[in-house]
């Protein structure tokens, strides 16, 4: 990427955007305070919310739900209406940077066929499993982030045992659970304190359209089956109390020819607290070809593999082989120009989904110690800040190796109040470009020698197993 391309992309946001994340912020503050209870700053930011969908398709179940605000029947669709009106404007602050992103990478994107963005026709009627969810999200709705307790918090469990017996309704249930983990991880909140109203909109915003009996159940129908070499480009590591995911981000080349796609692979897990670190990566061993592939360097053969319109694929080991060696550097300075990127379906269309596959090169990498320690990446002048944060623990990627680095393999992100940055999915050192560090070198184990001592020496994840084994024989 040009310097000049990247110093247009990080100088402004597009127009809009800060009058759409107004909106989104006013209703978050509502959230927070429940509503029950708007009070008058509440009041206006809603009526703004209103006049804001006036013209959409959105206007009168709006107009509706704001109406019923405060007067003691917030629930029904009101709910619902207001979760759409705030994914929409997610939605058009995404749209506005993704845009911004294509033309500062130079890259073209997919359109979406018009009968994957229509949502679902609601013909198998009412799903009464998704009737504990929409009734539980009512009532957090209701009480506001600062009036949730224990027991409302807990309510969760109930609005998940439905959801668990429908492998189809999966998502919803791993973000009801997640939700409700962090509500009771964080409740009661102390009087000073603020929650984090953006985040927990989020994730209730989602679960209530998901919740919807018109919702699509599962990831969707594949857009067809692809063949070809998949070339790794680096791993997006997702580490939480109650799940861990790999989401490789890779480049297709067809069988057949045609341009080279990018596309996603994911595999993920349920997990426990105890499980940190070097202990993660066993729990998808299951996925051993992807993971070696990960941990080798090398490519795949991928045979009749299913395709999501959103550029995901739905990874069965059975269906991939290991390829020859692979430098994803070199994969990623041959195809990361021409390859085309897929389209983004409605429910995915929110700024924090942004993960656009870079590849940056020649730069001088220069720490920062205020207001905060942190790293920036220098560009001719042009500085792009590094998502620290969000390097993972179970990884010998850290600050250090980025710190030392000269190319980078890595995501752009985009975050309300900081703007653009890029995540380091790997990097090639500066005083000696063949030595690479990755987010996933552990996938097959870890590579560091303390570590790797380490869980030879506890190996929490067998020891689960084991006591696990020992009581579903009993």
């Amino acid at each position: 990427m040009l310097p000049a391309r990247l110093t247009e992309l990080l100088d402004s946001a597009p127009p809009g955007v800060e009058e759409a994340l107004e909106l989104t912020d006013g209703l978050d503050a509502v959230l927070a305070d429940g509503l029950a209870r708007p009070g008058a700053q509440g009041t206006a930011a809603l009526e703004d919310l209103a006049a804001a969908t006036g013209s959409t398709p959105l206007a009168a179940s709006v107009r509706a739900a704001v109406d019923a605000v405060g007067s003691g029947r917030p629930t029904g669709p009101g709910p619902a209406a207001l979760a759409g009106a705030r994914t929409a404007l997610a939605g058009a602050v995404h749209d506005a940077l993704l845009e911004q992103a294509d033309t500062a990478l130079g890259r073209t994107r997919d359109d979406l066929p018009e009968s994957a963005a229509s949502p679902a026709d609601g013909a198998g009627g009412a799903d009464p499993a998704l009737e504990g969810a929409r009734s539980w999200l009512a009532e957090l709705a209701v009480a506001g982030w600062r009036g949730i307790d224990r027991d409302l918090a807990a309510g969760a469990d109930a609005a998940l045992a439905p959801l668990l017996e429908d492998p189809s309704r999966r998502r919803l249930a791993v973000l009801i659970d997640g939700l409700g983990a962090e509500l009771r991880a964080h409740c009661p909140l102390s009087g000073e304190a603020d929650p984090p109203a953006r985040r927990w909109s989020d994730l209730w915003a989602r679960a209530v359209l998901l919740a919807q009996d018109a919702s699509p159940a599962g990831p969707g129908t594949p857009a067809e089956e692809v063949s070809g070499r998949l070339l790794p480009l680096g791993a997006d590591v997702h580490e939480h109390p109650t799940a861990f995911q790999v989401q490789v981000h890779a480049v297709l080349e067809p069988s057949g020819g045609g341009p080279a796609r990018l596309v996603r692979a994911a595999a993920s897990a349920p997990k426990v607290d105890v499980l940190t670190r070097e202990s993660l990566w066993g729990l998808l061993a299951g996925h051993s070809v992807l993971l070696g592939a990960l941990a080798g360097h090398h490519a795949l053969e991928v045979a009749g593999m299913p395709l999501l319109h959103g550029g995901d694929l739905l990874w069965d080991d059975e269906r991939a082989r290991p390829g020859e060696p692979a430098d994803r550097f070199a994969a990623a300075r041959l195809h990361l120009e021409d390859a085309s990127a897929p389209a983004v379906p409605p429910l995915e269309r929110h700024p924090a989904r942004i993960a656009e596959p870079v590849l940056l090169e020649g730069y001088a990498a220069r720490k920062k110690r205020s207001p905060a320690p942190g790293l920036d990446l220098d560009l001719d002048g042009t500085r792009l800040p590094v998502s620290l944060h969000r390097l993972p623990e179970s990884s010998s990627l850290d600050l250090k190796a980025a710190a030392a680095s000269g190319a980078c393999i890595g995501l752009m992100r985009w975050d309300a109040g900081t703007g653009w940055s890029v995540q380091p999915l790997g990097v090639a050192a500066k005083k000696d470009p063949a030595s690479q560090t990755h987010t996933a070198d552990w996938a097959m184990g870890p590579t560091d020698p303390k570590y790797a001592s380490a869980l030879k020496k506890t190996d929490p994840l067998g020891t689960l197993r084991e006591r696990a084994g020992r009581l579903l024989r009993k």
